[in-house]
């Protein structure tokens, strides 16, 4: 097995292979392939919690970085790997470590839908409101994606700012409205989301309201 294959064996979550590898040759475990990144960074994203602890045990870092300054949480949490997101944050990984581009574990769990992870990473303290280089939040993400069910996590948080702007100064609501996100929007709504912030060519949320999204906002203001 060249020492290729031994980054694809991790992905897979092939245990017993790697263990022979790294027996044979224990600098494995801190060797980095072509993209910066190391073994735990594929069993993380592969799913193998058994594999990344054993790595951690050989010596691995907790948060070694790869070529987009990606660690092996953000790539479990990117890959809804629940079990090694656990078992990372067991191990005290950094739960708001930023990309090159800034993007957190949360704004990939959230991007994705993956419910679970959100929810541990929240309930770690992740900081929910963390901007990528956009400005876009991971409320920004769940709710151009009609992610009721993240927005919903999300939006319960304490420290939730439900009126974030991205760089273009677009609210999550205004997100929701253009893409049509009925449900997420009304979520938003009831949260206590403005209507009359103006993004950069100045339209609102209800500007660029289909019709029925429209009434159906108008009709939850006027109720509030």
């Amino acid at each position: 097995m060249s020492i290729g294959s031994v980054y694809e064996k991790a992905y897979k979550g092939d245990f017993n292979q790697v263990k022979v590898k790294i027996d044979e040759d224990k600098t494995l475990a801190v060797t980095p392939d072509e993209n910066n990144r190391l073994l735990i960074h594929w069993a993380a994203l592969g799913g193998n919690e058994n594999l990344v602890d054993y790595l951690l045990d050989c010596g691995s870092p907790v948060d070694p970085v790869d070529d987009t300054n990606a660690t092996p949480l953000i790539l479990a949490a990117s890959a809804g790997r629940y079990e090694v997101v656990r078992l990372l944050i067991g191990k005290k990984a950094n739960v708001n470590h930023k990309t090159s581009r800034h993007q957190t574990s949360l704004h990939y769990a959230s991007s994705k839908g993956h419910k679970e992870v959100v929810k541990i990473l929240i309930n770690v303290d992740a900081n929910v409101n963390i901007p990528d280089v956009l400005g876009a939040t991971a409320l920004h993400r769940a709710s151009a994606q009609g992610r009721s069910d993240i927005v919903e996590i999300l939006l319960n948080s304490k420290h939730i700012k439900v009126d974030a702007i991205d760089s273009t100064k677009c609210t999550p609501l205004y997100l929701a409205c253009e893409e049509d996100r009925e449900i997420v929007a009304s979520m938003l709504i009831k949260a206590g989301a403005q209507v009359d912030i103006r993004n950069k060519e100045g339209n609102t949320a209800l500007d660029i309201s289909s019709p029925k999204l429209k009434k159906l906002i108008l009709t939850l203001i006027n109720k509030s």
